[in-house]
């Protein structure tokens, strides 16, 4: 019998699971999100990064294309968005590591920036997923601050994650579905 999820039984006898196989964090937060915008749950989206184009030529079926162009200015997150009349603004990351998730993962102007949301009372936050554990965590920036600014550490261990962070179950549909967890954080239900 194929099951949904993929678990089929190996030579061994050992659960054997497909999922998520190909897949990444970034292109599971895009189908979550897609389905949160289809819904009218909420309006969250990736950001562009911002580009200056230098050279552009036309190709034959006389649409633009770009030869050259820099990145005008750094990027700040990830996401953002609005959810129940709030800003919501996050940074999503991936690491192979098992027990760790290096800091040198996020720039210090992605830093300054969840600082300044904030600051400014929006919900801002870290999605960290452990690819080897098949692991996803949400952090709220309150908590990564705190680690940042009192451990002075290069990395953030995973039982930093397990204890201050929340793991984000994986769906089918709604496959990082982090809103869940954003309810309870901030108490939005």
């Amino acid at each position: 019998m194929n099951y949904p999820n993929g678990i089929k039984k190996g030579i061994d006898n050992k659960y054997i699971t497909y999922k998520n196989r190909g897949m990444t964090l970034e292109s599971d937060l895009n189908v979550t999100n897609q389905y949160y915008i289809e819904n009218n749950i909420a309006y969250i989206y990736k950001k562009p990064t911002p580009i200056k184009v230098v050279k552009a030529d036309y190709n034959s079926k006389g649409l633009r294309v770009i030869k050259e162009a820099y990145y005008s200015e750094p990027s700040t997150t990830d996401y953002n968005g609005i959810y129940k009349g709030n800003y919501i603004d996050y940074e999503a990351k991936e690491t192979k590591n098992k027990s760790y998730f290096p800091l040198s993962n996020i720039h210090e102007h992605q830093i300054t920036h969840l600082r300044h949301i904030e600051s400014q009372n929006g919900i801002s936050f870290l999605i960290v997923r452990f690819t080897t554990l098949n692991k996803t965590y949400l952090l709220s920036t309150k908590d990564f601050l705190d680690y940042i600014d009192k451990m002075k550490k290069s990395t953030i261990p995973i039982s930093y994650f397990e204890s201050h962070g929340y793991l984000i179950k994986e769906k089918y549909i709604k496959r990082v579905d982090y809103l869940e967890i954003v309810d309870k954080i901030w108490r939005l239900s």
